[in-house]
């Protein structure tokens, strides 16, 4: 189990938007995309995944406990924010902050992108 999947907390400490054309269907998406449902539209270049701009944000693709055991119910069409999400970036060590964990000391070669 990599350390992304017994975390978690990036997807529930940040806003996650992105461009349409990462959508199911779209130009740019990976595998099928990023299912419509899953977002809301915030200007008609960009959407945002559901759950992740509320006071307490939760990405509604999340799944299972921050800090114990967490999976994304679409990480093989995440959208590229998700992708390129960092371990042991200072964005990271605020979100794991954020639930009481400590910081990792992990090289984002080791980065798994994502749960």
């Amino acid at each position: 189990m990599s350390v992304c999947q017994t975390c978690g907390a990036c997807c529930a400490s940040f806003r996650v938007d992105f461009h349409p054309a990462e959508l199911a269907g779209g130009a740019f998406a990976w595998g099928q995309g990023v299912p419509v449902e899953m977002t809301v539209p915030v200007t008609p270049a960009i959407v945002r995944l559901c759950g992740t701009d509320t006071a307490s944000p939760r990405c509604v693709a999340l799944a299972g406990t921050i800090g114990q055991e967490v999976a994304c119910t679409i990480y093989e069409v995440r959208p590229s924010p998700c992708r390129e999400f960092d371990t042991g970036h200072a964005a990271c060590a605020r979100a794991r902050q954020r639930f009481g964990l400590p910081p990792l000391e992990v090289s984002s070669s080791e980065n798994p992108v994502g749960k």
